[in-house]
């Protein structure tokens, strides 16, 4: 099962990256305006948010494989409607497709979770992270893709800097067949049996108990059933639901804080980054390359992180997360536009402080929560994460417009400092952050 999760994320990897890595650029070029460059990342990162919401909600209902390919599906379209913008120069349409384009990251976030259903919990960091690491082949060859798509956007007739999303759309098609055809059976249904039959064994027992305590005498369902009424399966993947539990679950909104504060840093300054260097007249191709390195900070080391929040704990590694965000955002501010080797060491260590929050933020929560309420628990988190980061975006074009590159990364080290501060141990740390729940 791991392994059709890491080929689904490579594969996924490829699509999603290939759009980070030009987003920008075609933004402008189709608004005519650096103001709106961030708009179309921005688009992205939120339709990752909101795509969530009936993600979640179809996991719940009927498994990881429908969810899965739900975002697959709406990323491969968001994809082909970029491409016609493109050709057609409209910059509305181009948003529309990034919106839909940003099913493919939903889809890619949510397998981190299924690597984690059926997880040992003393290695749920381990599993969860080694599909996070998957990501890392697509991901970096995606902004690579770059110069091939000029070449690919001259055979299909369309403009320069759309060729690129070519190779997402098959990356997606064949991340939707990996799916469909090789993730069976599927993880979260098939850990809802387990739990169902772990509930009726403690059940038997606690009724056994009851009937040796009576002495004989008549034990009532009801009384059996008030016993192990406390777990009850519920499938509400709502995010109505996801809130409620987290409200109730201090260690769960620790997770979702840690999540949510480290993908704004990382989008705020990885944004604008291609903006930054193309004025300092940077080529295509490096722009690309740095983004390709960073996003080699955010999955390449992501096992070792897996392994360091099974040994010392999701929390101690959520503060080195908030620790190396801080420090990568310092040294972004201090770099000058173009080209740098400070600016691509800055957003390498922007990537692997991301994939620290990440992992260490995603196994909190999970071990938090029971296997029946991660779906809308899981769908909440990943929708707050996608509007950090798409308030980010958002941001991050009017502090650069305003402002500059360097104060934007800046005010990014500050919240690096806050997630230090949210994400600190509290409290007996239980092994690896991962038995609070049946897995």
């Amino acid at each position: 099962m791991i392994r059709t999760l890491v080929g689904s994320q490579v594969l996924g990897g490829v699509g999603m990256a290939c759009g980070i890595a030009v987003g920008a650029l075609l933004a402008e070029d189709l608004s005519g305006t650096e103001a709106l460059a961030g708009v179309g990342t921005t688009a992205q990162v939120l339709g990752t948010a909101l795509i969530t919401i009936p993600v979640a909600r179809a996991t719940a209902a009927r498994g990881r494989r429908v969810g899965l390919r739900l975002g697959l599906t709406l990323a491969f379209v968001g994809a082909a409607v970029v491409l016609v913008a493109a050709v057609l120069r409209s910059f509305p349409l181009f948003v529309v497709g990034m919106f839909l384009f940003g099913g493919g990251t939903t889809a890619n976030n949510q397998t981190r979770y299924a690597a984690a259903d059926l997880a040992v919990p003393a290695r749920r960091g381990r599993d969860l992270s080694i599909v996070v690491w998957a990501t890392t082949i697509g991901s970096v060859a995606g902004p690579n893709l770059v110069g091939p798509g000029k070449a690919v956007a001259q055979a299909v007739g369309v403009p320069e800097l759309s060729g690129v999303f070519v190779f997402s759309l098959a990356g997606f098609v064949l991340a939707w067949f990996v799916v469909d055809r090789l993730l069976r059976p599927d993880p979260l249904l098939t850990a809802r049996v387990l739990d169902a039959q772990a509930r009726r064994v403690d059940g038997e027992q606690q009724r056994d108990a009851l009937v040796a305590g009576s002495g004989g005498d008549d034990v009532t369902s009801g009384s059996v059933a008030d016993a192990t009424q406390h777990g009850a399966p519920n499938h509400d993947g709502s995010m109505r639901r996801g809130l409620t539990v987290v409200r109730a679950n201090p260690r769960a909104l620790q997770g979702i804080l840690v999540m949510a504060l480290g993908h704004l840093v990382m989008v705020s300054v990885m944004v604008m980054t291609p903006i930054h260097m193309k004025h300092g007249h940077a080529e295509l191709e490096v722009i690309g390359f740095v983004i390709s390195m960073h996003i080699m900070g955010m999955f390449a080391l992501s096992p070792l992180v897996g392994m360091a929040v099974d040994r010392w704990g999701g929390q101690v590694v959520a503060t080195t997360g908030g620790a190396v965000l801080a420090v990568a955002a310092v040294l972004a501010s201090r770099s000058h536009a173009g080209w740098s080797g400070l600016l691509l060491v800055a957003l390498f260590l922007l990537g692997v402080g991301w994939s620290c929050t990440l992992v260490s933020g995603s196994t909190l929560l999970t071990s938090a929560v029971s296997t029946d309420e991660r779906p809308a628990t899981q769908g909440f988190a990943d929708v707050l994460m996608g509007l950090a980061g798409a308030g980010g975006g958002v941001a991050a074009g009017v502090v650069v417009g305003s402002a500059g590159y360097g104060m934007l990364a800046l005010g990014s080290a500050v919240v690096g400092v806050v997630i230090l501060v949210i994400g600190a141990p509290r409290g007996p740390r239980r092994s690896g952050d991962a038995e609070a729940s049946p897995a």
